[in-house]
């Protein structure tokens, strides 16, 4: 017993090490040291603006990135679902959703304290999920979380230009989507310059900031504007559309992709524990009134607009939601890319390069085939549900639940664990009763029902408007008149 006794006193005592200094790409340092460091750099643009990692950055950081672009198809998802139904599964996946980011981030704990254990550096290293998962299940754990989250992260950041070529079409229309989307595949591509998680504290603030005034724009505007003459809301009524609302609203809370990449970024990664709930708590407030609203005004017309933005009626108030909503999801383009440097840079040996440029000029070829595909397959919605149901379903849900379930499947690991079960379930059977209902739930309705509804209703656009498409779910032309019919 004394063997294990002081191996779980060495394990506790690196995690409260890791978690007393600050980190900074990589490296600790002490505090009382950035303590002095900060009251000489407290009004410091740089510091202020460029390099966050406290619990506040971490709190941006997630509310910011859970609500980009599907704030605008939320209210197509309602569509489908029914107003209960939306509400419902919303309130249900963003508890889901904030259980799994929890377990993910007591793996990485875990990991981390085992490596520090180790004498393990992580000086110009970012921990990665697949990483977390080599370290504590070994190779082909880190084969299937490598194939998913990458997979999550490319088509996230397809969808991120997609909607950026959406919304600004609602303001300028004299470009074809495809073309506008030309045109942010380029702006996009400067998020290589801006180095880790570590410096999005103002794009965090900013990027949430705009999400908010979309949300209650969206509300605002749909209870003034009224409910439209002749307005019905008759779902659900397909059991394809259902499931694909319901999985949209997955992938709506299944944001936390990147939830090992903002911890590590954070000076005491410990303090992550419930930042994720807290985040989505927020996020209830912008998605479930601007959905509702939105559905009650306008209600089936929604099924063949995913986009909510479409149905508002133009004004200087759409047009800056419009413009926030580019800001923004130019920010989430570079949230869901960033991991994908930095694998990119661990596959080529350019990550503990500190060259900003060079580092920029290495990742670039990330951006081409998410470009590429943006305009091979330019369908909004669709592609959400589908990226849900196939992806999200096992990145951020099946596979951490699964993982937890796994590490502490012994007697030695519980006893050992850096984190023990949180105080709202200090039961490890309990856990275990949450995580296998959690892995059975979205197993069947996520990626069983989902993945049928989801792919049934992307291949249908698919049908229907074809590859590469000039501009999807655009007005149609007017059409000149034909030909009286002559008659003999």
């Amino acid at each position: 017993m004394v063997p294990e006794k002081q191996a779980e006193e060495a394990i506790v005592a690196s995690s409260t090490n890791y978690g007393e200094a600050e980190h900074d790409g990589g490296g600790k340092r002490e505090v009382g040291a950035q303590e002095e460091e900060d009251d000489h750099s407290i009004f410091s643009v740089k510091s202020i603006l460029w390099h966050g990692g406290s619990a506040w950055d971490a709190w941006f950081s997630c509310a910011s990135n859970q609500v980009a672009q599907v704030l605008l198809t939320l209210p197509y998802s309602f569509s489908q679902l029914g107003m209960l139904s939306g509400i419902v599964f919303q309130i249900f996946y963003g508890l889901v959703g904030s259980w799994t980011a929890y377990l993910i981030s007591v793996l990485y704990i875990e990991y981390r304290a085992r490596k520090e254990k180790e004498n393990v550096s992580f000086k110009n290293h970012v921990i990665q999920w697949f990483e977390v998962l080599d370290g504590l299940l070994g190779p082909y754990w880190k084969a299937m979380g490598l194939a998913f989250n990458c997979t999550f992260l490319l088509f996230g950041s397809v969808i991120q230009l997609i909607a950026c070529a959406s919304n600004i079409y609602y303001i300028n229309d004299r470009l074809d989507k495809r073309t506008w989307t030309y045109i942010f595949g380029a702006c996009c591509a400067t998020t290589v310059f801006i180095p880790s998680f570590h410096n999005y504290r103002i794009w965090s603030f900013l990027g949430l900031g705009m999400t908010t005034y979309t949300a209650w724009y969206m509300t605002i505007a749909a209870v003034v504007h009224g409910q439209v003459g002749g307005v019905t809301h008759s779902g659900p009524k397909k059991l394809v559309l259902y499931f694909t609302g319901a999985t949209n609203i997955l992938y709506t809370f299944g944001g936390h992709a990147v939830t090992v990449e903002i911890m590590h970024a954070m000076w005491k990664p410990q303090k992550f524990k419930y930042i994720y709930l807290l985040a989505t708590l927020y996020v209830f407030t912008l998605t479930i009134p601007s959905a509702t609203a939105v559905y009650w005004a306008f209600g089936d017309l929604l099924l063949n607009r995913s986009n909510a933005l479409s149905l508002l009626p133009k004004s200087g108030f759409r047009d800056a939601a419009v413009i926030l909503m580019l800001i923004h999801q130019f920010i989430t383009f570079g949230f869901a890319c960033t991991p994908l440097y930095f694998v990119w840079e661990k596959v080529i040996g350019m990550h503990d390069t500190k060259s900003i440029c060079l580092r920029a000029l290495a990742r670039l070829p990330v951006v081409v085939p998410i470009w590429f595909l943006a305009i091979i397959f330019p369908f909004f919605g669709p592609i959400n549900s589908a990226v849900g149901a196939l992806l999200v379903s096992f990145t951020v849900y099946i596979i951490p639940a699964l993982a937890h379930m796994l590490t502490y499947r012994t007697a030695s690991a519980r006893q050992n664990a850096a984190e023990k079960p949180p105080v709202f379930l200090p039961s490890w059977t309990a856990m275990y009763v949450v995580n296998a209902f959690v892995v059975g739930w979205v197993l069947v309705v996520g990626f069983g029902f989902g993945g049928w509804a989801s792919m049934t209703n992307f291949v249908r656009q698919v049908d229907t408007f074809g590859l590469f498409a000039r501009c999807y779910q655009c007005k149609s032309p007017t059409a000149p008149s034909p030909p009286a019919a002559h008659h003999r």
